[in-house]
């Protein structure tokens, strides 16, 4: 009996003597304003780093920065956690930083991919001084609109059939709003123009939008402009049209120096004048109704019609134009582009096209300052006044000039002019891939989030590449793939430019996402249009919304989404918003999510952190020190029961924690129904439904009793 007294008091000495389980899944940090401040530091700032670990878990906590190991002070314990600070002076350099923790003979370390036994350089924590992101801009909800497929406000304006020639054939103006639009439908016009937006200023502001980002509306001859005519002016076929003449094309004719109705349009300076000013009007009033505006900037590459080149000798003969680069060789626009035959003027069609297209001439860049000096103007023009817009969508950024040195040097200009027109103005950037040196503060101030939201919620939830292109068995539902591909690319935008991000389910270069729900491979050539819309699940379309209205960035609605619009990729993604003939459910279901994603800050600014996966099954807590939103994703076919982790936001263990429920999505609808979810010690325990999403809310005053 003596024997097993001395064992038992031996081993209670052994473990009061031990520390405590290190609890991994309790480490946090990252860098959003409840874990580092000022988010945004400026050089000489005093940034204060904090980290969190379970209450009386850890022995000590080092900050790692450049090299410096310092050790952090335990600032409060709240709940189940205790939380350390630590602070430095931001120099003119990037900070790189991570966590060294300590719990007796363990040592861990925390950065960007959480908590490893071995750090690497690579996965560390950066701030860089003076990136500053527009606060507005953060978690905005955007809608982007292609112009001539939203709404007709103005018939007058209307592009003719037989106005011009485009690419080897006229210009059809398409009567039918709801007809499909053809394979080769780049010269239809459906007549959609800014007076129609203007017209759905209301439509906008009851959906809850922030900001529209309107694609290209300077002078093109195509209905999608990324082929630029005049950047100096809006295109009076969407603008307003004053002065106007007989002359369409003769039929068989397809030279467009004959094409005089087309030349009076889009030459005459009245037209072009009283359309700058309908835009005037219409970013006045979008500002009037404390909505923004930005504009897509295509200065890649131009038109073959542009002004500089005149191809089409739209201009050739026009008072108050200089001659273009194709008819002469005496033409100041010359060193616009670059010509590989020096001796083929007058008409020279030698110059160099982006991707070898000969309708989208290359800006030679490096070979004239001139070029730059100008485009610079255009940035700097439409963020200023008499206009006012907020910034600039980047077309195929990365694709400007010749060299990839170059490039960083123009977008650094060009940040500078835009920012000391309007320094609250935005540069937005169209990239595919790592963007990490664009993203200095020096240039872009964000991207089109395809890496870290387009491409990792499509592949998860329908397995369908983002043009409908392929169906791949291994993504869908793969939610190991969907946390690492999200935790790889979020890392190299940095906090400022993730929270800006746009990100989109659906826009003009991609299919529906609609109708990427119905996992059928296909284009409108070859499969069809009824095949865009036949089995789809929108279902599966209200837990993307989910996604993309409670995840870090700025949610963006390619329009008609919100309507139910199906299509393949381009053109079929580019069907006309469907007036008087909407989805109302999916409709409504978007103005309860936006209202959502607006009600609650902690959306727009709130860090985040994965709680819980398995296959087609994901859950995630955005949250600050006293609030927490849970989202809950089942996109099986079946209901289930979910056990989530519901304490890694922060909610305490040691008490029960009651959850409102904000919204309930399923294959057979939705319901914003308040429900209470308790989670008891930290786990909430969830029925999901079939295809469901759920949203659920707590805020530290809400304890269960």
């Amino acid at each position: 009996m003596l024997y097993e007294s001395m064992e038992t008091a031996k081993k209670m000495r052994y473990i009061l003597n031990m520390s405590p389980v290190l609890n991994k899944d309790a480490m946090f940090s990252d860098g959003t304003e409840y874990y580092r401040t000022p988010v945004e530091p400026r050089e000489g700032d005093t940034v204060t780093i904090r980290f969190r670990t379970q209450r009386n878990n850890v022995d000590n906590v080092c900050l790692v920065h450049d090299g410096e190991y310092l050790e952090m002070k335990r600032e409060r314990t709240s709940g189940s956690f205790d939380y350390y600070t630590a602070q430095i002076i931001m120099g003119k350099d990037i900070v790189r930083y991570y966590f060294e923790i300590h719990s007796g003979l363990v040592t861990c370390y925390y950065d960007t991919d959480g908590v490893s036994t071995r750090h690497e350089e690579r996965t560390e924590f950066e701030i860089y001084p003076d990136y500053h992101v527009p606060e507005w801009l953060k978690g905005a909800v955007m809608y982007q609109i292609y112009v001539d497929r939203f709404y007709n406000g103005d018939p007058s304006n209307d592009v003719e059939t037989g106005e011009y020639s485009y690419i080897g054939d006229i210009s059809v103006k398409v009567d039918d709003w709801g007809k499909i639009p053809a394979v080769m439908g780049v010269r239809e016009f459906y007549g959609g123009d800014l007076q129609g937006v203007m017209d759905k200023l209301d439509y906008l502001q009851e959906l809850g939008v922030d900001v529209i980002y309107l694609n290209p509306v300077f002078v093109s001859p195509s209905n999608h402009k990324y082929d630029c005519q005049d950047y100096d002016h809006i295109d009076p076929h969407i603008g307003k049209i004053v002065e106007d003449c007989d002359g369409l094309l003769s039929p068989g004719d397809r030279d467009n120096s004959h094409a005089l109705k087309y030349i009076r349009r889009v030459t005459d300076k009245r037209n072009l004048k009283a359309s700058n000013e309908l835009f005037r009007e219409l970013v006045e009033e979008i500002h009037r109704r404390g909505m923004k505006v930005i504009l897509d900037g295509v200065f890649n590459h131009c038109g073959s019609f542009n002004k500089w080149m005149d191809r089409e000798r739209i201009y050739e003969n026009q008072e108050g134009y200089e001659k273009g680069a194709y008819i002469s060789a005496d033409s100041p626009y010359r060193s616009f582009f670059c010509f590989q035959d020096q001796n083929r003027w007058p008409y020279n069609p030698t110059y160099d096209g982006w991707w070898t297209h000969d309708t989208l001439p290359k800006l030679n860049y490096e070979g004239s300052e001139e070029l730059c000096r100008t485009i610079l103007d255009v940035g700097r023009k439409w963020v200023s006044p008499p206009y006012n817009v907020d910034g600039w969508r980047l077309d195929v950024a990365a694709d400007l000039g010749h060299s990839n040195d170059f490039n960083h040097h123009f977008w650094k200009e060009f940040r500078k002019a835009v920012k000391e027109a309007n320094p609250d103005a935005v540069i937005l950037a169209e990239h595919y891939g790592n963007p990490e040196s664009w993203l200095l503060g020096d240039e872009w101030d964000t991207v089109m989030n395809y890496d870290a939201f387009m491409e990792p919620v499509t592949w998860f939830l329908t397995g369908m590449e983002k043009h409908s292109d392929e169906y791949r068995e291994d993504l869908y539902g793969n939610s190991e793939a969907f946390i690492g591909a999200m935790k790889h690319h979020m890392r190299s935008l940095h906090m400022g430019a993730l929270y800006g991000a746009m990100n989109e389910l659906s826009n003009h270069d991609h299919s529906r996402f609609l109708t990427r729900t119905n996992h059928r491979v296909g284009r409108l050539s070859y499969a069809g249009a009824e095949a865009a819309s036949a089995g789809i699940n929108p279902g599966i379309m209200r837990e993307a919304v989910v996604i993309q209205m409670t995840w870090p960035g700025a949610p963006t609605v390619y329009y008609g989404d919100e309507a139910g619009v199906c299509g393949f990729t381009d053109p079929d993604n580019r069907r006309t918003y469907p007036w008087g003939k909407e989805d109302l459910e999916m409709l409504d279901f978007h103005k309860r999510m936006i209202c959502i994603h607006k009600a609650y800050p902690l959306l727009a600014k709130g860090s985040l952190e994965f709680l819980w996966n398995d296959h087609q099954g994901l859950s995630y807590g955005r949250f600050s020190d006293s609030e927490q939103i849970i989202v809950i994703i089942n996109n099986q076919d079946y209901e289930r029961d979910v056990r989530v982790t519901a304490w890694k936001t922060g909610v305490s263990r040691k008490e029960a924690t009651a959850f409102q429920r904000l919204m309930l999505s399923s294959r057979d609808g939705y319901t914003e129904k308040a429900e209470k979810y308790i989670a008891d010690a930290g786990i909430l325990h969830v029925r999901m439904p079939a295809y469901g999403a759920m949203v659920l809310h707590h805020r530290a005053r809400e304890k269960y009793k």
